[in-house]
C-alpha cells in the first residue's frame, strides 16, 4: 500500500499527538506515556514513524530508520514511533513482541502501541512504515518516505530523504518540494473500527 502524498505547507497542525490520543498510549518499556505533554518533541522539530513488527518492508529499514533516528535525535529533533496494528488478528504485532522487536533493534526512542488506532485514524496514517515530520511550532512538513529503498537498501549515494528533509525544516522552515509517498504494509484495522 501506498502512503498518501500530501503537499505540505506547513499550515497543519500536529494532528492529535497531544491531544486526540485520550490519555496515553502503550509505551514497549511498560510504562505509560501521556503524548499531550509534549515531551517526545524535539527542540528543533519531531518524527512520527508509524510502522511494526511483522511488514517486510519495515523490516527491510528497521536499522537505517534507527540509524537515521540516532542522528536526528543528536540534532535535536525528536523521534517516536507507534504500532497502530491489531494485536489480537496479528501476533506478531502484539505488545510482548514490540518489546522484542524494540530491544533487538535497540530503539533509542519511544515504541508505543496504539490500541485503539484513534491515534493511526488522527494522523491518517495508511501503511508501515509511515513518516510524518513536525517543525519546532508543530506543524506537519513532511510526509514520506525514509528513502527510496523498499525491501532492498538504497543504491550508493541515494539521498536519506527524511534525515534531508527534517535536517532542512529545522534549519530554514522550508518544506521539501519533493516528498515520495511511503510504501509498505497497510495497517491491520481492527474489524469493529
Amino acid at each position: 500500500m501506498r502512503g498518501q502524498k500530501e503537499k505540505r505547507d506547513g499550515g497543519d497542525s500536529h494532528p492529535g499527538y497531544f491531544r486526540h490520543t485520550g490519555g496515553g498510549l502503550s509505551a514497549s518499556g511498560d510504562r505509560r506515556r501521556d503524548l499531550r505533554t509534549g515531551r517526545r518533541c524535539g527542540r528543533k522539530g519531531t518524527v512520527v514513524a508509524f510502522i511494526c513488527n511483522h511488514c517486510p518492508y519495515v523490516k527491510a529499514v528497521i536499522d537505517r530508520m534507527v540509524a537515521d533516528a540516532r542522528v536526528l535525535m543528536s540534532e535535536g529533533i525528536g523521534f517516536v514511533a507507534i504500532c497502530s496494528n491489531d494485536g489480537a488478528s496479528y501476533p506478531e504485532d502484539s505488545f510482548e513482541n514490540m518489546k522484542h522487536f524494540a530491544n533487538a533493534h535497540d530503539f533509542p526512542f519511544p515504541y508505543l502501541q496504539d490500541e485503539t488506532q484513534a491515534v493511526a485514524r488522527a494522523y491518517g496514517a495508511v501503511c508501515t512504515p509511515d513518516f510524518f515530520g513536525y517543525s519546532a511550532e508543530r506543524k506537519l512538513k513532511y510526509r514520506g518516505r525514509l528513502d527510496e529503498g523498499r525491501k532492498t537498501p538504497p543504491g550508493p549515494g541515494a539521498p536519506r530523504e527524511l534525515v534531508e528533509a527534517m535536517r532542512a525544516i529545522a534549519k530554514t522552515g522550508v518544506v521539501p518540494a519533493d516528498q515520495n509517498p511511503s510504501l509498505g504494509c497497510s495497517i491491520k484495522w481492527k474489524d469493529d473500527a
